[in-house]
């Protein structure tokens, strides 16, 4: 059961001037235009060049000339990335509030380690081929570390301290199998390599399909945990004395994290510093409360994915550098400026 908030977070937002309260109302709706805005140019930007006037007959009026095939693609791409992104950034925000860590990602409980380790053991003992394959294995692999994080983190004892070691031991063990399966096996490396630094060059309708459902049940959960996180991050003493439910809470942050980062892996691969960045960033303007955290992290973390991928099809014409790699470029300096700042915003 969720809890309401805190006193002393609902004497702040009674307080609060409405001012502010609109500022970041106002915030929130510049980022959703910012968001259309970037969407629009993942549509019309990419490593093969069409004029608007081939874009939005693609959009309106396709007949299957070449330039609607591009555009239909696109698209397809397009949403993926908006599912992505949001999924991810909801996950590292859920996660750095579960641990209070304003460091932690969806790698720190082994979840990307799983999804990795799993399409790994799919193509080199299962003999799956194509994405729709790997979809399936990489969420049952995030699931499954998942849900041994929680029994080795103690389970209704679980603490953040104890979920955030568990994970990384997990992490260092299935990395040491994945690196070992690979060597052996030239073909897995082969079709790993674009896998493990993440991509939407191979979004498609199926795969959109296959993941949604788990990302709808995941942002929904992660949204309803926005007022029970909050009162956990006051303290397991203050939060019981104000009506939290710690081992439900922390249990379903767990199970949020994983569906939301257990299905964009499985479509993308394992994209970094999306769910660390984002957050941390969104957390310094909007304050610890996770009711406008959240809501941020979900509009701005798909803003940068696309972002990046629209600047992979462009520097590398008429190749493209895939998401995952511009990602960790981008994001590398500018977490260190972030994390270097005197005032770098806490939990």
């Amino acid at each position: 059961m969720l809890v309401d908030s805190p006193p002393e977070q609902r004497a702040e937002s009674a307080s609060a001037p409405p001012s502010r309260r609109a500022i970041r109302a106002a915030g929130l709706l510049v980022s959703v235009l910012v968001l259309a805005l970037v969407a629009m140019g993942s549509i019309a930007i990419g490593a093969k060049e069409l004029s608007l006037g081939q874009v939005w007959h693609g959009l309106f009026q396709d007949s299957g000339t070449y330039g609607d095939v591009v555009v239909d693609e696109r698209l397809a791409r397009t949403l993926l990335g908006l599912l992505a992104g949001a999924a991810l950034g909801l996950a590292g925000a859920v996660l750095q509030a579960l641990t209070r860590n304003p460091l932690a990602d969806p790698g720190l409980l082994g979840i990307n380690a799983g999804a990795s380790a799993a399409v790994v053991t799919a193509i080199t003992f299962f003999g799956v081929t194509n994405l729709s394959g790997y979809v399936w294995f990489a969420f049952l692999g995030a699931a499954a570390v998942g849900a041994l994080v929680w029994f080795l983190g103690g389970s209704r004892g679980a603490t953040p301290v104890r979920l955030a070691l568990a994970g990384t031991a997990l992490s260092a063990a299935l990395y040491g199998y994945l690196q070992a399966v690979m060597i052996m096996d030239q073909a897995a490396l082969g079709k790993m390599r674009f896998w493990t630094v993440g991509s939407l060059n191979s979004a498609t309708d199926e795969t959109i399909v296959q993941v949604l459902p788990f990302l709808a049940v995941g942002m929904l959960l992660a949204f309803g945990l926005a007022r029970p996180l909050n009162a956990m991050a006051m303290g397991d003493d203050t939060a019981k004395a104000l009506g939290a439910h710690l081992h439900r809470t922390r249990a379903l942050s767990m199970l949020a994290a994983t569906v939301l980062c257990g299905a964009a892996t499985a479509a993308c691969g394992p994209i970094v510093f999306v769910g660390l960045m984002v957050p941390h960033v969104v957390r310094s303007f909007t304050g610890p409360d996770l009711r406008w955290i959240l809501p941020y992290a979900a509009v701005l973390s798909p803003v940068l994915l696309l972002g990046a991928d629209v600047l992979g099809r462009i520097v590398a014409r008429p190749a493209e550098l895939q998401v995952g790699i511009v990602t960790a470029i981008i994001g590398g300096p500018v977490f260190i400026f972030l994390v270097r700042r005197r005032r770098t915003a806490q939990l």
